[in-house]
């Protein structure tokens, strides 16, 4: 093994970038040839030393990739470490006897974790999560030709580009736009302005632990007291109060009337005054 493989095989992006640099640029790039004897070694008898090589020689093909995602605001070394792993994916799955170079084989899996990645880190908020305004993310930028707004012929010449509707590239125009915002003022903040922290309109008042165990307590005791009312009164005025009252389908003064053979009026005045049983029982 070659002393530039054993000098790159530890380092990091994230640990020193620029030794990472100077490491992968030292790694020399494999020919056709040896890149097919390495990757059959892979294939047909599982040489993991195989493997490392390949992977070390393309490392170089990531950090190339990974540069031009750095319009994103995110760390180069997260993006070259999230690349390595979707080489590494590709070179598990590179078939040697497809053809083709693993460069052109590795390009999707490598922009794919990367992309991945940036969807997640990008925003606190997701702002892309179906197909369309994942590929709308990562080309609306760079179609954008100036900072101001898209013009209604700019929207559409996009659309028509990526094959999505307007109003998508004006919603993803508009995510783009936006920023995320501290939950809490600034410690500098002056009076004015701080009252626009989420922290401040965001409270729910009805979330006090106190206030929502004294709630609970008053309606434990409301259905107590309920419940023996109830108890106190007669079947038949207790069947017309729930049947009035507690039950999912009403019933009418003339559903009950027929029930007990009686008029609607007599039914009425039984309501009544199981009623002002009731709240007598539950006012003592």
């Amino acid at each position: 093994m070659s002393k530039n493989l054993q000098t790159v095989d530890w380092m990091s992006p994230g640990a020193n970038l620029t030794t990472y640099m100077q490491g992968v640029n030292a790694v020399a790039v494999l020919s056709a040839e040896e890149e097919k004897a390495l990757a059959e070694d892979l294939y047909y008898r599982e040489d993991l030393d195989a493997a490392r090589r390949l992977v070390l020689s393309h490392l170089r093909f990531v950090v190339h990739i990974a540069r031009s995602y750095n319009g994103y605001g995110l760390p180069l070394g997260d993006l070259i470490q999230e690349g390595n792993v979707g080489l590494m994916k590709a070179v598990k799955r590179f078939n040697p006897e497809k053809g083709v170079r693993l460069v052109s084989f590795a390009v999707h899996w490598v922009k794919a974790e990367i992309h991945e990645y940036v969807l997640r880190n990008w925003r606190i908020v997701k702002v892309a999560t179906t197909k369309a305004q994942r590929k709308l993310f990562f080309n609306l930028r760079g179609a954008k030709k100036r900072l101001a707004w898209l013009t209604n012929d700019e929207a559409k010449a996009i659309a028509d580009d990526l094959g999505v509707e307007v109003n998508q590239v004006r919603e993803m125009e508009q995510r783009l736009s936006a920023r995320d915002s501290a939950f809490d003022a600034p410690t500098d903040e002056d009076d004015e302005s701080a009252y626009q922290a989420p922290a401040l309109y965001l409270e729910d008042k009805n979330a006090d632990p106190a206030l929502q165990v004294e709630q609970e307590d008053s309606e434990r005791d409301s259905y107590g007291r309920m419940a023996e009312a109830l108890g106190e009164l007669d079947e038949r005025s207790r069947d017309i109060i729930h049947s009035r009252w507690l039950g999912e389908d009403k019933a009418t003064l003339h559903d009950l009337a027929d029930k007990y053979s009686v008029s609607a009026e007599r039914i009425r005045q039984l309501e009544q005054n199981a009623m002002k049983k009731v709240r007598a029982i539950m006012e003592a």
